[in-house]
């Protein structure tokens, strides 16, 4: 038998021991929707999380059973994750904006048991499930934060599933990522060892719990390290900064979409008095962008690179030493990484290709996708995780994120990334945010379509394409510029392009 550091160890051991270790220590902060603000020690969480292991046990939970959360930002959801955790349940979140039937797929498909939700959404998931006689717990109709119990003390093995992540579906269905206890323990060791973690840390979590990022960095990180997790209930660009000074945070995690709101507010809604050592994002920033947060909020921002499917951020800049601005980072431990082309084969440093991602399934990678062996065989294949994502990396290292394969343009014959046009574009002074879209054409293939939100009064669209004409080699121009108020956006702030690309071609018949 092999073992590694997270063998023979579950969620509900780590839990368990940090209980045993410091019992009256904060683990938790909350502040709710009203500003009020509720702190919960390590032998609270545990009481919480076992009352509704209890509650879902009478509701007629066993072991084995998936539970469906369709809740915010709230103590509620941790205490649920981790009452499974503790009982040998898994978790299957859905996003709060999503539709009933999108919903109604997700449950189905993961074939849960029981579902919790709070008082915002019960119509909803109630309708969803209409006479199938699923039960439905209400955070405030059935007192779940009033909920207490003992530790159920289940055993739990590290390979055991403890939660199903769906992927966003761009063009077909979403996949469920299975998630096991010893994924969640993994990514909390990258994470707590990547950042130098201590018992002294407060991480503020605004990002939506029911994605990977939260789940994954935040909260696991503060679980390995025996931080504290400061939970608000969503994300605010006027008072994020504002919330991190307040609660004394000092690790911040977000991606470039919500740091761009940020700067876009009025100077009341950035602070330098703060403890923030370091915040964490992913996707692309200006120069412009960086130097303004640098002179108006000074917390490091490190740039890194993760998916659900990756468990941990196999990319990171590093939290001592050279950091490089415009690059997610150089590997951290526990994998390997690759730049491959189209025929698999190795690329020279600057050359751009495919990244892949060495790691063991079930422990680094997401023990594969939920019902669908297919789409498993596809994504991991010979030991590596085929991300789909172009990069290049340089002679020291460090990995540039160049785009989605799926965002790679191809015009008359030339591969262009939609993220080199958004660069250009973002680089004008009328232009507040951009998405760039390949549409087919009839003659080259794909034509270029970039969608702008104006900044003031903006720019025509004769003048932005003079201006990408200007930096821009002739291929890689825009064939439109359209103006739109704003980009549709995920909850963590990621631009749904096949949104952008749908509408368009419908716009056109």
């Amino acid at each position: 038998m092999s073992f590694s550091p997270v063998s023979l160890r579950s969620v509900a051991d780590l839990l368990r021991e940090g209980v045993a270790a410091h019992p009256d220590r904060t683990l938790l902060v909350n502040e709710d929707r009203g500003g009020e603000v509720t702190s919960f020690t390590w032998r609270e969480v545990l009481e919480h999380a076992g009352g509704v292991a209890a509650r879902l046990a009478a509701a007629g939970a066993e072991a084995g059973d998936r539970i469906h959360l369709h809740l915010a930002n709230r103590p509620e959801f941790l205490f649920a994750w981790f009452g499974a955790a503790l009982a040998g349940y898994s978790i299957v979140p859905t996003n709060t904006g999503a539709t009933p039937e999108e919903i109604a797929f997700i449950t189905g498909h993961a074939e849960t048991r029981i579902s919790i939700t709070e008082e915002t959404y019960l119509a909803t998931v109630e309708a969803v499930h209409g006479d199938a006689g699923v039960p439905v717990l209400c955070c405030e109709r059935d007192d779940l934060l009033g909920a207490t119990a003992a530790d159920p003390g289940a055993s739990i093995r590290p390979e055991d599933e403890l939660g199903i992540i769906y992927t966003s579906g761009t063009t077909s269905r979403p996949k469920g990522a299975v998630v096991t206890n010893a994924n969640y323990l993994f990514v909390g060791e990258v994470y707590a060892k990547a950042v130098a973690l201590t018992p002294a840390d407060r991480l503020l979590v605004a990002l939506p719990l029911f994605h990977a990022n939260a789940q994954y960095y935040s909260t696991m990180g503060a679980l390995t390290a025996r931080a504290t997790i400061v939970l608000v209930p969503r994300f605010s660009a006027s008072r994020y900064v504002l919330q991190c000074a307040a609660h004394g945070a000092t690790v911040g995690s977000l991606f470039s979409a919500p740091i761009r709101m940020i700067l876009a507010q009025d100077a009341a809604a950035r602070t330098r008095d703060h403890q923030l050592r370091a915040v964490f994002f992913a996707q692309n920033l200006s120069d412009a962008e960086l130097d303004q947060w640098e002179r108006e909020v000074g917390a490091p921002l490190l740039q890194m690179y993760g998916m659900t499917e990756t468990i941990g951020p196999p990319l990171m800049n590093p939290i001592w030493g050279r950091s490089k601005y415009d690059t997610v980072g150089r590997v951290t431990l526990g994998y390997t990484c690759r730049v491959v082309d189209e025929e698999g084969h190795d690329v020279e440093p600057g050359k751009r290709g495919e990244l892949l991602v060495g790691g063991v399934p079930g422990v680094s990678l997401i023990a594969g996708y939920l019902h669908d062996e297919a789409a498993t065989a596809a994504a991991m294949r010979d030991g590596w995780l085929h991300t789909g994502d172009v990069v290049a990396v340089d002679e020291d290292g460090y990995f540039a994120f160049v785009d989605r394969n799926k965002d790679m343009i191809k015009r008359a014959g030339e591969n262009v990334a939609a993220s080199e046009v958004e660069a250009v574009l973002l680089d004008h002074p009328d232009v507040a945010e951009t998405a760039v879209v390949g549409v087919p054409d009839a003659m080259r293939e794909e034509a270029i379509i970039a969608f702008v939100v104006p900044r003031g009064e903006g720019a025509t669209e004769g003048e932005l394409l003079e201006w990408c004409a200007a930096r821009l080699a002739k291929f890689r121009v825009p064939s439109e510029v359209a103006t739109v108020n704003e980009l549709p956006r995920t909850p963590v702030g990621k631009i749904q392009k096949h949104l952008l690309r749908a509408g368009y071609l419908d716009s056109r018949g």
